[in-house]
C-alpha cells in the first residue's frame, strides 16, 4: 500500500488536499524539482534512461508502460529524472559533430552548428511542438466525463523527446554512413535511399507520438494523430517522382546556417 498523507475530513469529503500536498502536486512545483535534479547526475538513473531508449526502438508500448506505473506510484504523468533529456543531448552532440565532419566543416562551423542544432532544433521546436500537442489534446481529446484530468505539459514534452530520440537516430546517425557515398550521389539511388530513411523517421516519430497520447485513459479520439501518415507518404511518392532530395536539402540548410 502506497503511503498517503492524512487530510481532516472536510477536505476529504470536499475532495480538496491540504496545502502542502496540493504545493506538492501543482506544475511549479514538478518544474523545480526537475530542474533542480538536473545538475544532479548522481541521482539521476541513466541506466533506466538507457532502458528507455533500447526500448523506444524494440517495443515503445512498454515504456509507455512505465509512464503509467509512475502516474499510480507518484501521481504524475511526466518524468521526473531528467537523465533521459541527459543522455538524449548527449545523443545529439555527438551526431551532430559527427554531421559537421562528414560535410567537411571548420571547428568554429561545427561548434555554431552544435549551438544550433541543441537550442533551435530541439530545445525550441521541442517547446513549440509539445505546447502545441498540450492545447490540442486537452481542448479536444479528453473524454466528456473525464474533465476533472488534464494532459501534463510535462508529459507532453515527454512524448516529443520519446519520439524524437528514435528520428535523431535513424537521420543523424545512421545516414551518415550513407551521406557522402550514397545519397548525396545525385542519383535516384541517392534520394531513394534518403528519403526513404525520412519516411522512416518521421513516420516512427509520428507513430510514438500516437502510442503516447493513447496512453491517456482520458483521451479520446487519438487515431487522429496517426492521420498525418497520409500527406507523409503522398510528400514521399512526389519526392521520388521530382528527384527531391530532403537530405541534400538540410545539408544545404545545415551549411547555410554556420555561414
Amino acid at each position: 500500500m502506497l503511503p498517503s498523507t492524512s487530510v481532516n475530513s472536510s477536505a476529504q469529503g470536499n475532495g480538496v488536499l491540504n496545502s502542502r500536498d496540493a504545493a506538492r502536486h501543482t506544475a511549479g512545483a514538478k518544474r523545480y524539482k526537475y530542474l533542480r535534479r538536473l545538475f544532479r547526475f548522481r541521482q539521476m538513473d541513466f541506466e533506466f534512461a538507457a532502458w528507455q531508449m533500447l526500448y523506444l526502438f524494440t517495443s515503445p508500448q512498454r515504456v509507455y508502460r512505465n509512464f503509467h506505473y509512475r502516474k499510480q506510484t507518484k501521481d504524475q504523468w511526466a518524468r521526473d529524472d531528467p537523465a533521459f533529456l541527459v543522455l538524449l543531448s548527449v545523443w545529439l552532440c555527438v551526431s551532430t559533430i559527427g554531421f559537421g565532419f562528414v560535410l567537411d566543416m571548420g571547428f568554429f562551423e561545427t561548434i555554431k552548428l552544435l549551438l544550433w542544432v541543441v537550442f533551435i532544433d530541439c530545445v525550441g521546436v521541442g517547446l513549440l511542438i509539445a505546447t502545441l500537442m498540450w492545447f490540442i489534446s486537452n481542448k479536444y481529446l479528453v473524454k466528456r466525463q473525464s474533465r476533472d484530468y488534464d494532459v501534463e505539459w510535462g508529459y507532453a514534452f515527454d512524448v516529443h523527446l520519446n519520439a524524437f530520440y528514435p528520428l535523431l537516430v535513424i537521420l543523424h546517425f545512421i545516414q551518415l554512413f550513407f551521406i557522402n557515398h550514397v545519397i548525396l550521389t545525385d542519383t535516384f539511388i541517392g534520394y531513394l535511399v534518403g528519403n526513404t530513411l525520412w519516411l522512416i523517421a518521421v513516420g516512427y516519430y509520428i507513430y510514438v507520438t500516437f502510442l503516447g497520447y493513447s496512453a491517456l485513459p482520458f483521451l479520446k479520439n487519438t487515431v487522429i494523430l496517426l492521420y498525418p501518415f497520409a500527406p507523409l507518404i503522398l510528400l514521399y511518392g512526389l519526392s521520388l517522382a521530382l528527384g527531391w532530395n530532403f537530405t541534400h536539402t538540410l545539408c544545404s540548410f545545415y551549411k547555410y546556417r554556420v555561414k
